[in-house]
């Protein structure tokens, strides 16, 4: 066996210290990567929360129109879209089951949809269910 030079103990603990600083830097830019992609996914989806809202809010603004013009007129009959500022929300054919009329209206605020139906009484227009569906 040939006897070890100082040269080359220097040489084999460059390659350990490059190794490990290689290893160390890929496990740290992985830990930046998770915590960046992650705080950008919770941003996307507040962001996907408040359109929600407003289309909520304007599903909700199309019902208080709805309840408004059936108070006003009795035979209204929906199938009309409202404005409210920029935005628009629809208020679909209202229908009478059994003295009861059904109020559904229809909000899309940037790809969030919101589709409410209404149920009131045909009598005193009070109120008798309320719900948010996936689809009509």
């Amino acid at each position: 066996m040939l006897p070890t030079t100082n040269y080359q103990l220097q040489t084999d603990r460059g390659y350990i210290a490059i190794t490990s600083i290689t290893i160390i830097s890929l496990l740290l830019m992985g830990i930046v990567f998770a915590v960046s992609s992650s705080s950008f996914l919770t941003r996307s989806n507040i962001l996907n929360q408040e359109f929600k809202e407003q289309s909520f809010s304007l599903a909700e603004a199309c019902v208080d129109s709805a309840l408004l013009k059936l108070v006003q007129n009795g035979s209204y009959s929906g199938n009309e879209n409202i404005l409210i500022g920029n935005d628009q929300c629809s208020i679909l054919l209202i229908e009478t089951i059994s003295g009861q009329k059904i109020i559904k209206t229809r909000a899309v605020f940037k790809k969030a949809t919101t589709n409410l139906k209404i149920t009131v009484s045909s009598s005193n227009l009070s109120l008798i269910s309320f719900e948010e569906l996936a689809k009509f």
